[in-house]
């Protein structure tokens, strides 16, 4: 290319900001600029992507406007600024130079699915890398997961130690080549390997280890799999008796599994899949996708997801578990076979004792999977950051929405309303996570899981201190929930103090609905409506059920569900029944106590709810649903949280022509809301899915003139929908219609999940809001 005189010429400096390192985008720039005949040069540095270009000034106005519409697909641009920079006399050619050094204020790219080029060099005989397992390029591969700090440079990835060889530093160094700076390029004279190993991790000998690993699982085996950002557990989920193993020995008793089918095509009788879901399941994040299961699904598929509505599914994403179909398929030298149906169904659930985090390296593998997993399928590529697999379910229109955030999408930024001091938000209880925040951006981290056990606070903490090193942020805030007794109240005290600045406690349903304003970047007042199973509330009783007016760090509670007895405490949320018992006292009908329930608890319940012993209060509304499936006699005692709503909401969905009780509920002068009118008309029903279906269309109903009452008062037109119930698909949908058509906005968890998950962001942007911010 020639040079560009200084007199024919402007020239001007650009800063991309964003996730825009380790997608392409330098080769992407340097390509642009040599088209339009511009000098100059582009690198990463702390802040993104720096660029100086030189050239007519026509031309560097279409530089920049092609940045921002031409960007390369996994790039996520928040910003691209300007300014003019000096001419310079002769103007060498566009490069590409080394990294800059900085302060960080650059995004981490999040993992992405394999990619069709790279699928089609897999299984092309004639390629150098047919078959091999880590096979990626500047569109696809690990990102996040193999990340120890930025700029994302191979330096300060799990890939450091594997030197290229010639062939791949050749691409690597090439920039018009698709691998050129692809931080985790290789091949199988340079980079990762794969072994079969057996349960003691003695390396099985055979020719090819994805051939053991399938022989295995079909042999009614349980493999655990490494793969991005942790291991699987994988067996033939078309196997009633391997899955029935697979849940002993992980003791998950009647959890849902995850299903993995080779593509779209594959899901046929199993499950419906629209285009909405089908763009789900085919996107770079690749997450589990729920969809609704056909009648033939639990025959072909027993003991996945028993008496639920819904079925996890995902496709392939590693080059690994291409391989895995590609054996099954006979290995055909081609890559045709991608887009027709087989036969291989996986279960592949995350790799880890019941509860505790999923197992990110091959030593922890061999200890806290023994006794569960038969052999193992490993590699020697190191997982940084451990990250499961994000759940999600289609939305309305293009929307579609979390219930686990992680893999493919953590930690990319959530553009907040205002910018602020730094806060680290540590979440509550449940469904962990913690949020960074760094000016305008929320980054919210992977699932952690539940804080019941030491193995998950561990990773708590491991996750909080990986995001602020990675970010290099030292917070100046640090928030949680407002529970004296959570591990992640303990830390954030903690952590406070080590770092001398104040900890923030937020009221649990507060944070729910600033959550849900907060990705909306909706900073004005709004009405809530937080729905879930239990937080602590003001004055210090179990909530749950929440009418909020919520303007930023301010929270006012103007309404509440009718509070219900808990018998037993903690242990009413685990077994329904006692909610139902809970029901009939509430209707002053405790002489039918011990006929519905005979057993020797009922009279023990009846006779605490009588007396008034062991029966704190709650108004969360997880315990009306646990209260009409136990009048339903659809579970007595759940083996999972939210089971008996799940199994409730499965058999409503069955009959969606059902309507709302004309006086299923009441709504007094203090804002209570009270649907014991349903729960009296739910007994002696018949037809358990019509009074399924029935239940929920009134507490619809019922939440939507609960929230415009409030409206009308205030004349606040937005209404906020936060908390874990909202993850019920037929109780959202039938509030978001009813609202909408009274011409209210309504705001929906969309960028993090409603449940706890969310919770962080929530407590965050509560701070920031606390500050004045």
């Amino acid at each position: 290319m020639s040079t560009v005189a200084a007199e024919d010429a402007s020239c001007i400096r650009v800063r991309v900001r964003g996730a825009v390192q380790g997608v392409g985008f330098r080769p992407f720039v340097h390509r642009l600029a040599r088209e339009l005949g511009l000098a100059g040069w582009v690198r990463n540095d702390g802040q993104g992507v720096a660029i100086e270009a030189q050239g007519p000034a026509d031309a560097l106005r279409a530089l920049v406007e092609r940045i921002s519409t031409e960007a390369p697909a996994l790039a996520r641009i928040t910003a691209v600024e300007t300014q003019p920079a000096p001419v310079l006399a002769r103007a060498p050619r566009f490069d590409i130079t080394r990294s800059g050094e900085g302060p960080i204020d650059t995004g981490v790219t999040a993992d992405a699915a394999i990619c069709r080029d790279c699928l089609r060099e897999l299984f092309d005989p004639a390629n150098r890398r047919w078959r091999y397992p880590f096979i990626n390029c500047t569109h696809c591969g690990p990102r996040y997961t193999i990340t120890s700090g930025l700029p994302y440079d191979r330096p300060q990835t799990s890939m450091a130690r594997f030197a290229l060889c010639p062939a791949c530093r050749s691409e690597y160094e090439d920039p018009a080549d698709r691998r050129f700076h692809a931080q985790p390029n290789a091949c199988s004279h340079c980079g990762p390997g794969l072994a079969f190993a057996d349960a003691s991790g003695a390396t099985i000998p055979g020719a090819d280890p994805v051939a053991q690993a399938l022989a295995a699982i079909r042999a009614g085996g349980i493999v655990a799999i490494k793969g991005l950002g942790g291991f699987h557990l994988a067996c033939d989920a078309r196997n009633p008796r391997a899955v029935a193993q697979l849940r002993a020995r992980k003791n998950r008793e009647e959890k849902p599994f995850a299903v993995m089918l080779c593509n779209v095509a594959s899901i046929g009788a199993l499950a419906e899949c629209g285009e909405r879901e089908a763009a789900l399941l085919q996107s770079v994040e690749r997450p589990v996708v729920l969809l609704r299961k056909r009648e033939s699904c639990d025959a072909a598929l027993t003991g996945i997801a028993p008496g639920l509505a819904w079925l996890g599914v995902m496709l392939p994403y590693t080059p690994v578990h291409y391989l895995l179909f590609h054996e099954a398929a006979g290995r055909p030298p081609h890559d045709a076979w991608l887009d027709a149906a087989q036969p291989l169904a996986l279960v592949m659930t995350s790799a880890n004792p019941g509860g505790e985090p999923i197992v990110r390296d091959n030593a922890e593998a061999l200890e806290r999977l023994a006794g569960i997993a038969d052999a193992l399928l490993i590699h020697d590529r190191d997982i940084v950051t451990r990250c499961d697999d994000s759940v999600v379910r289609a939305g309305p229109g293009p929307a579609f929405h979390f219930v686990r955030r992680a893999r493919g999408y953590t930690p990319r930024a959530i553009r907040l309303a205002r910018a602020g001091p730094p806060v680290l938000a540590v979440g509550g209880f449940l469904k962990g996570t913690v949020c960074l925040t760094r000016g305008d951006e929320a980054f919210v981290s992977q699932h952690i899981g539940d804080l019941d056990n030491a193995p998950t606070c561990k990773a708590l903490e491991e996750t909080a201190a990986r995001l602020m090193e990675l970010l290099r942020i030292r917070p100046a805030i640090v928030a949680h929930d407002r529970h004296p007794d959570f591990f992640s109240t303990a830390y954030a005290a903690e952590l406070a103090r080590s770092l001398g600045v104040p900890a923030r406690a937020v009221q649990h349903h507060h944070a729910h609905v600033a959550a849900v304003a907060a990705e909306h970047r909706v900073d004005a007042p709004v009405i809530g409506l937080a729905l879930d199973g239990v937080g602590l509330g003001d004055d210090g009783e179990a909530w749950g059920g929440e009418l909020l007016l919520v303007d930023g760090a301010r929270c006012e509670r103007r309404g509440h569900l009718r509070r219900i007895a808990l018998p037993g405490g903690d242990r009413a949320a685990r077994e329904p029944w006692r909610m139902a018992a809970a029901a009939l006292h509430l209707l002053g009908r405790d002489g039918e106590i011990e006929a519905r329930f005979p057993h020797g608890a009922g009279w023990s319940v009846r006779h605490m709810l009588e007396a008034g012993i062991r029966t704190p209060h709650t108004s969360s509304a997880g315990r009306w649903f646990d209260a009409a499936a136990g009048l339903l006699g659809v579970k007595e005692r759940c083996a999972y949280e939210g089971q008996a709503a799940m199994l409730l909401e499965a058999l409503a969905a069955r009959r969606p022509d059902a309507q709302p009780l004309a006086d299923g509920f009441s709504i007094d002068a203090d804002g209570v809301l009270d649907l014991s009118p349903t729960l009296a008309w739910l007994l002696g029903r018949g037809d358990v899915l019509f009074a399924a279906a029935t239940f929920h269309a009134t507490f619809a109903e019922a939440l939507a003139q609960w929230a415009l009452h409030q409206v009308r008062e205030t004349r606040i037109r937005r209404v906020a929908l936060g908390g874990g119930c909202f993850l019920n698909a037929i109780l959202s949908s039938g509030v978001r219609q009813r609202l909408e058509r009274a011409g209210v906005a309504v705001l929906e968890a969309s960028q993090v999940p409603p449940n706890d998950g969310g919770l962080s962001l929530g407590q965050a942007w509560v701070a920031l809001r606390q500050e004045g911010c």
